[in-house]
């Protein structure tokens, strides 16, 4: 096993996002930040803040207009993803389930809490993604699903009152109004804090920019694949 300084493992760095991955996620939070604050002055168009934003928009009808390219970027990053998984897939012959959830996160989401509350000394040890990480991605999905769907809903009502009762389009609009309020509280509260204001990264995690993690932070986020990771470079031999 190669031993290396502190220093030469912040120098060192993995590849953890590549430029795929960079540019949907790049995609979704520039849309996400978008339609954050464009849907909160629809929805509360009778504030003081709806009414600052409105002007700088020059007028309720272009802001309204943001708010529906954000959706289509929004949209797109979705289709991106969705198409990059599926080339990935055949290109390579297999699927990655990674992201999945499985019965170790549960162990590692009471570990983790135990640690939290100084019952144990022992974090858990995460592999390419905790707990955490897979709560984010597949809330995503979630949230996709739910406001994309009542969006369009919403913004073709003459196609959607052919195909559908008038109970479900008006709780598409009400689905979507508080599904947007929980993303919003979600993202901001619990994404960035993890991503970017934990002291481990703050000020921010650069991963959405380089795509690359030292081998420091892989040791302290991520030791199950940082371990992998040597044993296919046969800097560490194969356990057990």
């Amino acid at each position: 096993m190669v031993m290396r300084t502190v220093e030469e493992k912040r120098e060192r760095a993995f590849e953890r996002f590549n430029i795929h991955h960079r540019i949907q996620h790049i995609m979704m939070f520039t849309s996400f930040i978008l339609l954050a604050l464009t849907g909160l002055a629809i929805k509360y168009n009778e504030s003081a803040y709806a009414a600052v934003l409105t002007n700088i928009f020059g007028g309720f009808d272009s802001m309204y207009r943001a708010h529906l390219v954000g959706a289509v970027v929004m949209l797109a990053s979705c289709a991106y993803h969705l198409l990059y998984l599926l080339v990935y897939a055949v290109w390579r012959r297999e699927i990655s389930t990674a992201v999945f959830p499985t019965p170790q996160d549960v162990k590692d989401l009471f570990q983790n809490l135990s640690y939290n509350l100084g019952l144990t000394k022992q974090r858990p040890e995460f592999d390419r993604y905790s707990y955490k990480e897979k709560f984010d991605y597949w809330a995503v999905f979630w949230g996709i699903f739910i406001m994309g769907g009542s969006g369009l809903i919403i913004w073709f009502p003459g196609i959607a009152t052919r195909y559908f009762p008038r109970w479900l389009i008006d709780s598409a609009r009400e689905a979507h109004a508080e599904e947007a309020m929980l993303a919003i509280l979600a993202i901001f509260i619990w994404h960035m804090y993890n991503v970017h204001f934990n002291p481990r990264f703050f000020p921010m995690s650069r991963v959405w920019l380089d795509g690359k993690i030292s081998e420091e932070l892989m040791e302290e986020e991520h030791p199950k694949e940082l371990r992998r990771l040597l044993r296919q470079k046969g800097e560490q031999p194969d356990e057990g």
